[in-house]
């Protein structure tokens, strides 16, 4: 298991946590438009509705170029509306914006499975110019606070990464009917079937399609517990063709997905091809490590687990809470 972390650049701009309490002062701060602002509602002991008045007064919202939503809640983990309701209502305000991370929130800070999502689609609604979405959570225990998406055209988003210990089977359907033109980098984390991660490859296919995403040229379909069913859906797939990198990391990906990989499609165009975090046998380890060297792709293959462990049950993906 890994621990999911703050990130400490956004958008190519370092992350500076605003603080907002009376208590801290807000101090001297740097130019707005040189740093990628983060809120961080637990450690000011506010709710997110004054933290996020406070944020509007204390920097010019016109000159903020990327945004990170920490912990919103005070004392006990609440649902992630009222953050996406702020952020639509106050899109007009934030001309500049080309990056939100929702829900930029560290292991110590809670688990990934259990934070409280909704539908973030108001979000990629109001904010057009918008270049990168992160988002992390899922929601597990009611359909309200499930991490939830609705099909959207969007022209200027290139970057989407969703990191979840539990991905909807919805949520990757709504990815698949969307209209992104300009989208480069596509980025699911799928997670396990107890914390709601109930996609299949089916759901997949519009994505491994390509058909919406004319610009797609990095995939990332990682952390599942259906990883070797995943890799020999990619192995055919049209979309592969025009990527230039390929993760199906983090997850279960064993033999039958890697022979599936080998024996498909070629992936010698591939710049990188990432596969950290398996259940690969050494032979086969050897046998693509070879094949990546000889075209050139740099291919990771690190924190190989337990190749011993021939039932899929004794496998686990590398973030589920």
């Amino acid at each position: 298991m890994i621990d999911v972390t703050h990130p400490g650049t956004f958008h190519g701009l370092p992350v500076h946590t605003l603080p907002l309490s009376e208590a801290s002062g807000a101090g001297a701060l740097p130019a707005t438009g040189t740093v990628a602002w983060r809120l961080d509602c637990m450690a000011d002991e506010l709710e997110f509705e004054e933290a996020w008045r406070r944020f509007l007064s204390t920097v010019d919202p016109g000159q903020v170029r990327a945004l990170l939503i920490g912990p919103w809640w005070d004392e006990d983990y609440v649902p992630f509306t009222p953050v996406v309701e702020a952020i639509a209502s106050d899109a007009h305000r934030f001309p500049a914006l080309r990056a939100v991370f929702l829900g930029d929130v560290d292991s110590e800070e809670c688990q990934i499975s259990w934070l409280e999502m909704c539908d973030i689609t108001p979000v990629l609604e109001a904010l057009q110019s918008l270049e990168e979405l992160a988002v992390r959570g899922c929601g597990y225990m009611e359909p309200e606070e499930h991490l939830r998406l609705r099909p959207v055209r969007h022209e200027a988003l290139t970057t989407l990464r969703v990191e979840s210990g539990g991905l909807p089977a919805h949520f990757v359907r709504a990815v698949g009917a969307s209209d992104l033109p300009a989208l480069e980098h596509l980025e699911l984390w799928f997670g396990v079937s107890w914390y709601g991660g109930d996609a299949t490859v089916p759901d997949l296919a519009p994505v491994l399609s390509g058909a919406g995403l004319p610009s797609l040229r990095h995939l990332g379909l990682q952390n599942s517990e259906i990883q070797d069913e995943i890799a020999a859906a990619v192995a055919s797939a049209p979309v592969v063709a025009r990527l230039d990198s390929l993760a199906l990391s983090l997850g279960t990906l064993g033999d039958a997905g890697a022979q599936a990989l080998v024996e498909g499609q070629p992936l010698t165009h591939l710049s990188a091809l990432d596969l950290r975090h398996h259940y690969v046998s050494a032979p086969l380890v050897s046998r693509i490590r070879d094949l990546c060297e000889q075209a050139g792709v740099r291919v990771d293959l690190d924190e190989a687990e337990d190749r011993g462990a021939g039932d899929d049950e004794a496998r686990y993906v590398a973030v589920s809470e």
